[in-house]
Protein backbone atom coordinates (compact mmCIF):
# COMPACT_ATOMS: atom_id res chain seq x y z
CA UNK A 1 0.00 0.00 0.00
CA UNK A 2 2.85 2.36 0.79
CA UNK A 3 4.35 1.74 -2.64
CA UNK A 4 0.99 2.36 -4.34
CA UNK A 5 0.48 5.62 -2.42
CA UNK A 6 3.90 6.86 -3.58
CA UNK A 7 3.22 5.91 -7.21
CA UNK A 8 3.14 8.70 -9.78
CA UNK A 9 0.13 7.18 -11.58
CA UNK A 10 -2.93 8.94 -10.19
CA UNK A 11 -5.26 5.96 -10.80
CA UNK A 12 -3.14 3.62 -8.68
CA UNK A 13 -2.80 6.21 -5.94
CA UNK A 14 -6.56 6.81 -5.96
CA UNK A 15 -7.26 3.07 -5.80
CA UNK A 16 -4.95 2.67 -2.80
CA UNK A 17 -6.58 5.61 -1.02
CA UNK A 18 -10.00 4.05 -1.64
CA UNK A 19 -8.91 0.76 -0.11
CA UNK A 20 -7.43 2.50 2.91
CA UNK A 21 -10.53 4.64 3.43
CA UNK A 22 -12.58 1.52 4.25
CA UNK A 23 -9.87 -0.96 5.11
CA UNK A 24 -12.04 -2.90 7.56
CA UNK A 25 -14.59 -3.72 4.84
CA UNK A 26 -11.86 -4.80 2.40
CA UNK A 27 -10.19 -6.90 5.08
CA UNK A 28 -13.47 -8.60 6.00
CA UNK A 29 -14.36 -9.24 2.35
CA UNK A 30 -11.10 -11.15 1.91
CA UNK A 31 -11.17 -13.12 5.15
CA UNK A 32 -14.84 -13.89 5.84
CA UNK A 33 -16.91 -16.47 3.99
CA UNK A 34 -20.03 -14.31 3.97
CA UNK A 35 -21.17 -12.65 0.76
CA UNK A 36 -24.13 -10.60 -0.40
CA UNK A 37 -23.88 -12.12 -3.89
CA UNK A 38 -27.22 -13.98 -3.74
CA UNK A 39 -29.02 -10.82 -2.66
CA UNK A 40 -27.38 -8.80 -5.43
CA UNK A 41 -28.46 -11.48 -7.91
CA UNK A 42 -32.10 -11.16 -6.88
CA UNK A 43 -31.92 -7.37 -7.11
CA UNK A 44 -30.37 -7.63 -10.58
CA UNK A 45 -33.15 -10.01 -11.69
CA UNK A 46 -35.82 -7.61 -10.40
CA UNK A 47 -34.25 -4.62 -12.14
CA UNK A 48 -33.94 -6.53 -15.42
CA UNK A 49 -37.61 -7.49 -15.39
CA UNK A 50 -38.60 -3.96 -14.40
CA UNK A 51 -36.60 -2.50 -17.31
CA UNK A 52 -38.16 -4.93 -19.78
CA UNK A 53 -41.73 -3.97 -18.89
CA UNK A 54 -41.25 -0.30 -18.02
CA UNK A 55 -44.16 1.78 -19.26
CA UNK A 56 -45.99 -1.20 -20.74
CA UNK A 57 -47.84 -2.71 -17.82
CA UNK A 58 -49.15 -2.37 -14.32
CA UNK A 59 -47.67 -3.22 -10.95
CA UNK A 60 -49.89 -6.31 -10.92
CA UNK A 61 -48.16 -7.78 -13.99
CA UNK A 62 -44.78 -7.05 -12.43
CA UNK A 63 -45.86 -8.94 -9.29
CA UNK A 64 -47.05 -11.92 -11.38
CA UNK A 65 -43.77 -12.06 -13.32
CA UNK A 66 -41.76 -11.94 -10.10
CA UNK A 67 -43.74 -14.73 -8.47
CA UNK A 68 -43.18 -16.89 -11.55
CA UNK A 69 -39.46 -15.99 -11.64
CA UNK A 70 -38.89 -16.67 -7.93
CA UNK A 71 -40.51 -20.13 -7.92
Amino acid sequence: MEKALKCTTSEIKSFAKGILSDFTAVHNAILLKWSNGPVEGQINKLKTIKRQIYGRCSLELLKRRLVIQLD
